[in-house]
């Protein structure tokens, strides 16, 4: 399994989750949101203040 990390300058998790994600309960920084896609591989989405 590979982890994924993706850069955005949003932090709005709706398009992941209308395409079948779902919010990690544990959320462990506040610049980064783990989600899990629709087969449970995690995956974030990582604050790029650029």
């Amino acid at each position: 399994m590979m982890h994924l990390d993706f850069q955005l300058g949003d932090l709005d998790a709706a398009a992941a989750l209308a395409l079948g994600a779902t919010l990690a309960e544990h959320q462990p920084q506040p610049h980064v949101r783990v989600l899990f896609d629709p087969a449970g591989h995690p995956f974030c989405l990582c604050r790029d203040p650029a």
